[in-house]
């Protein structure tokens, strides 16, 4: 079940945060609760996948995007995600996400987020491919931009996100189609 009561937790949280810039870092405290774990009492990696949702929706709303969604009646989508596991996560661990948008092309926002634990630690690192989407499909990232009244040009993106992204198209779709 979608963990309503932590995102609802996070907005009340942070909701005096001061306003971020697009590409801005949030950061955020979690707890890995008995009930995010899987059969060998570690973070279960699917809750690592909604605790960064939780991420990015107050990242999304100090940016100024939660707003311009609610008025314009746009939704969010993930389009792609790649994530690196790399130290366990425990049950009563406290957890720092470290959520920012680091560039965006013609259709899609590419955000990173990563996991750190009190022993300083890098627990996991994702990166998301991003989409804003409206009744039509997916909304440019320029006309997100400008309904959020700004006209910055992307950040260059990092050569490992674009490869990345070079990557992933090669991937065949659909998936096992010759199978």
């Amino acid at each position: 079940m979608y963990p309503f009561l932590r995102l609802t937790w996070q907005g009340f949280k942070h909701r005096n945060d001061p306003a971020l810039a697009v590409t801005g870092t949030h950061v955020s405290q979690h707890i890995c609760w008995p009930w995010d774990l899987d059969v060998f009492a570690e973070l279960n990696n699917g809750r690592v996948l909604t605790l960064y949702d939780l991420g990015r929706f107050a990242m999304s709303r100090r940016i100024g995007l939660m707003a311009v969604l609610k008025e314009q009646r746009w939704g969010l989508a993930v389009a792609g995600a790649s994530v690196r596991y790399r130290q366990r996560v425990r049950v009563f661990e406290r957890i720092t996400m470290r959520s920012r948008g680091i560039c965006w092309d013609t259709r899609f926002f590419y955000i990173e987020q990563s996991m750190w634990t009190a022993k300083g630690g890098c627990a996991s690192h994702i990166l998301l491919r991003t989409a804003v989407t409206g009744p039509k499909g997916i909304i440019p990232p320029a006309q997100v931009l400008a309904a959020m009244n700004l006209s910055q040009v992307s950040p260059a993106m990092p050569g490992w996100a674009a490869a990345w992204i070079s990557a992933d198209a090669l991937r065949p779709w659909p998936p096992m189609a010759d199978a």
